[in-house]
C-alpha cells in the first residue's frame, strides 16, 4: 500500500532519528539538530537551543518504542502521545506541499511537533496492518531502526555503512571458501 507523502516523511525521519542515538551520538550539537531539522523538512517553531536539543534528544527512546511496538502496543502509544500532546489534526498547505494534516499548531515546540509527526505517521501503518515496514537492522552489531517502503520489501539495512560492511563480510566468507 502507498502511503502519502507526509507519512513517508515522517516515518523517515523518526527512523533517522532514532538511529543518531547509536554509538558514536549523531545528534549532539545544535547544528547536527539543525542539520536533521533541514534534511527532514521540518516547518514551524526551531528554538535552536541546547534545551531543545536535549528534548530531541530524549524523545528518541519513546520514539524507538513506538517504532519497534507490535500494532496493539504502538496503538496504545500513538494514542497516549496524541492526548498528551492534545493533538488536532488540521489540513494545512505550505510551501510546495499541497494539503496535508498537522495535528499541532506551527508555534508548538519542536519535540511536540516531532512526536505527533511521527505518531500520526503510525496511524497510517496500524491501520493498514503494516508495521513488518518496520524492523531492526540486519547487521548483528547494530540495532538500527529500518523503515522499508520499497516494493519488494527487501531492504535489511539501517544504512548504506551497515550494508556495506555486510556485503564486504560476505565477500570475504565467500573468497576465504574458495581456497
Amino acid at each position: 500500500m502507498p502511503f502519502t507523502h507526509d507519512t513517508e516523511v515522517a516515518l523517515q525521519a523518526a527512523a533517522v532519528l532514532v538511529n543518531t542515538a547509536q554509538e558514536p551520538d549523531e545528534l549532539t550539537t545544535v547544528a547536527e539538530l539543525q542539520r536533521f531539522l533541514e534534511e527532514h523538512e521540518y516547518t514551524g517553531r526551531r528554538d535552536l537551543t541546547v534545551d531543545e536539543l536535549d528534548a530531541v534528544r530524549d524523545v528518541r527512546a519513546t520514539l524507538r518504542r513506538l517504532l519497534t511496538a507490535d500494532r496493539e502496543g504502538a496503538a496504545a502509544l500513538v494514542n497516549e502521545l496524541l492526548a498528551e500532546a492534545r493533538a488536532v489534526p488540521q489540513l494545512v498547505r505550505h510551501g510546495d506541499y499541497d494539503w496535508h494534516i498537522h495535528a499541532t499548531p506551527q508555534d508548538a515546540p519542536l519535540v511536540t511537533r516531532i512526536v505527533v509527526e511521527t505518531a500520526m505517521a503510525m496511524i497510517d501503518l496500524i491501520r493498514a496492518d503494516d508495521l513488518s515496514r518496520l524492523g531492526l537492522c540486519a547487521d548483528d552489531d547494530c540495532d538500527g531502526i529500518v523503515l522499508d517502503l520499497s516494493r519488494n520489501r527487501s531492504k535489511r539495512f539501517c544504512s548504506t555503512t551497515c550494508g556495506n560492511r555486510n556485503a564486504v563480510a560476505a565477500y570475504r566468507a565467500r573468497q576465504a571458501g574458495s581456497d
